[in-house]
């Protein structure tokens, strides 16, 4: 099911009309005011990061990352797989990457946190209606409403559509995977062994995740 919700928004991306986006980029008019709040868990849940950006930040500093929240399978023996590694945060949910509202890494910052707050996935309201999503933390944090020369707001849509393909392939490619290793090793995804184990993990227990990394599994044992 999550394999063929994702292979739909693929498709629904690369048919979203690019002078639609481009018209609300303009619109929008985002410009940064370093207030660092994009950088803090307060509003925003968490980093996921490429593939390009993990071998980037593996070089820069190989122990900031964790497996990204969100398990998207559970095996019947509690073990979980996700798509992904994500940034540590510090323990006030900042990035672990930010001093005194500064990035210790600008030049070399994950593709998201470049683009950041523009994006375009479908995502639920409140309400449960999936829409399209093109802004994040509007009018929570930045300025609005500064002119946006065409050709920048070409070069952001772009490389909008960019990210979301590359974040997609991602997916698709991990269900891909973990659909040849539990075809493999006998293995299913249970519901229920899913929402016991994230009890337990709740509560400090231990819990194995499955890591999809440059084609394959990588394996970490967490404690909350």
């Amino acid at each position: 099911m999550q394999m063929e919700a994702a292979a739909e928004e693929l498709k629904a991306l690369q048919a979203y009309p690019d002078e639609e986006l481009i018209a609300i980029i303009k619109e929008v008019g985002f410009k940064c005011d370093l207030c660092a709040r994009c950088c803090t868990q307060e509003f925003n849940d968490h980093v996921f990061l490429l593939e390009d950006d993990l071998k980037n930040i593996r070089q820069v500093h190989s122990d900031a990352i964790e497996p990204a929240p969100y398990y998207e399978l559970c095996d019947q023996h509690g073990n979980f797989y996700v798509s992904g590694y994500a940034l540590k945060t510090q323990k006030d949910g900042s990035c672990i990457f930010l001093r005194e509202k500064r990035c210790t890494i600008y030049d070399r910052r994950p593709f998201i946190c470049r683009l950041y707050p523009y994006m375009l996935h479908l995502e639920a309201d409140e309400e449960g209606n999936v829409e399209w999503r093109q802004i994040s933390g509007l009018d929570l944090h930045g300025c609005y409403h500064e002119d946006i020369s065409d050709e920048e707001s070409k070069t952001i849509a772009r490389e909008i559509k960019t990210y979301e393909r590359s974040f997609l392939h991602q997916k698709l490619s991990f269900f891909e995977k973990a659909r040849q290793h539990f075809e493999k090793n006998k293995l299913k995804h249970v519901q229920s062994v899913y929402d016991r184990e994230m009890r337990k993990f709740s509560k400090g227990g231990e819990i194995k995740v499955l890591v999809f990394s440059n084609g394959t599994f990588e394996e970490t044992i967490l404690r909350k």
